[in-house]
């Protein structure tokens, strides 16, 4: 998103000290993961500035509306030998939302969709991680709103790495996922004279992250 041991022996006479490098997973299909992404093991920080996590719901049938929150805290851990060890945790701030327009953001805030005054934050922790194959992973976690909780798949690509100019060590994140908002309590909507619904139920996150190491 290696961790060694060591273990001594006694015999009659003195035995050396053993070093075991830590096993490296495989993907699904056996392709082993790599070796580059090893230098990537440790915790990781969302470089807010430069990230951006949002969603794009279908407004009237015709339309897409995007918006994006810009307050959260992170955790992040990257484990390039062992995938299965990373893990995530966002805390969204949900009164943070913004998709441009004044009334619409504080529609979204208000006790018709995310209810900030009850429910302030939105938080996903991750239960799982699978590498799929080349720089593509499956994080599983639990995405918490408006106090109810439900398992997610997401969708993560690693973009790569690099040293930028003020001495950090970034790493570039893709994730996307889809939900139906329903199964989280926003139900809120209104009907279309000729059919259909001012608001999808189906909300596409997306999580572009730009991750300092910590």
């Amino acid at each position: 998103m290696g961790i060694f041991s060591r273990r001594q022996s006694a015999t009659a006479e003195q035995a050396s000290p053993v070093d075991f490098a830590p096993v490296e997973e495989v993907t699904p299909a056996g392709v082993a993961l790599d070796p580059r992404l090893r230098a990537l093991t440790g915790e990781w920080t969302i470089d807010r500035p430069h990230s951006r996590i949002g969603f794009s719901v279908r407004h009237a049938m015709v339309t897409t509306v995007r918006g994006s929150f810009a307050d959260y805290d992170s955790e992040l851990y990257f484990d390039g030998a062992r995938p299965s060890q990373s893990r995530a945790h966002l805390v969204i701030k949900v009164a943070s939302v913004d998709t441009g327009v004044e009334q619409r953001d504080a529609h979204l805030v208000g006790a018709d969709f995310f209810d900030a005054s009850r429910y302030p934050e939105m938080v996903f922790r991750s239960t799982s991680t699978v590498h799929e194959g080349g720089e593509n992973f499956r994080m599983t976690g639990d995405l918490t709103i408006r106090g109810i909780t439900r398992p997610v798949d997401l969708q993560l690509d690693y973009l790569g790495s690099v040293m930028d100019p003020f001495g950090y060590e970034r790493a570039g994140f893709d994730g996307t996922t889809t939900i139906d908002r329903t199964e989280w309590g926003l139900v809120y909507n209104q009907r279309l004279e000729a059919g259909g619904a001012m608001v999808s139920e189906k909300i596409r996150l997306q999580f572009d992250i730009s991750a300092i190491r910590a």
